[in-house]
């Protein structure tokens, strides 16, 4: 499906180049002289490169449409990941590098969204957000105001996060796996 340059989305899935991007980051410009362009951040979904391009209204792109099942995740081995997909029962082993940065975030059983192409596995979605534990946060300094002093912490999976003062180790919190940032305290 064609679609103008000035209507692509992040999250879009674009034919560009002979290759699949999946659009990261948009900006709109509209420059004093000359025509309105779209400055998009693009992802191969194939080798994980990164690129810009501008995209004026007058250009088309094709947008891909991806299929999507639902995957259960299993278990790590090496650099592999396996899934099972919840319909069929039948497993599939994937590179770690598919997933990124979500890949601390991945839980047991977790359920994913994977996105295929011609069958073949593109990319795997996780949930919005998680459920994590601290294990170490910074002590709260006395003097810091209240409004904007956020301080370091580390999760039971190894990432860091910055967190409100009154969140100390132990606390299960909600994380946003696309920002790796703190979204709440968990109930």
């Amino acid at each position: 499906m064609k679609i103008s340059g000035v209507d692509i989305r992040p999250g879009n899935i674009l034919e560009y180049e002979g290759g699949l991007w999946r659009a990261a980051k948009i900006q709109h410009t509209q420059p004093g002289k000359g025509g309105a362009y779209m400055q998009v951040e693009m992802k191969n979904l194939i080798d994980g490169r990164k690129t810009n391009v501008r995209f004026r209204s007058a250009e088309t792109v094709e947008r891909v449409r991806l299929d999507t099942k639902d995957f259960q995740y299993l278990f790590a081995d090496g650099d592999m990941l396996t899934f099972m997909d919840k319909e069929t029962y039948e497993q599939i082993s994937l590179v770690k590098d598919l997933l990124g940065d979500a890949v601390p975030f991945l839980q047991d059983g977790m359920d994913v969204v994977m996105e295929l192409y011609e069958e073949k596995p593109i990319s795997v979605q996780l949930p919005e957000q998680v459920e994590a534990e601290i294990v170490e946060a910074d002590a709260v300094i006395k003097g810091q105001t209240a409004s904007s002093s956020y301080k370091p912490a580390i999760l039971d999976n190894g990432v860091r996060v910055m967190v409100p003062p009154h969140i100390t180790a132990g606390t299960r919190i909600i994380v946003d796996v696309n920002t790796q940032e703190y979204v709440k305290r968990a109930d």
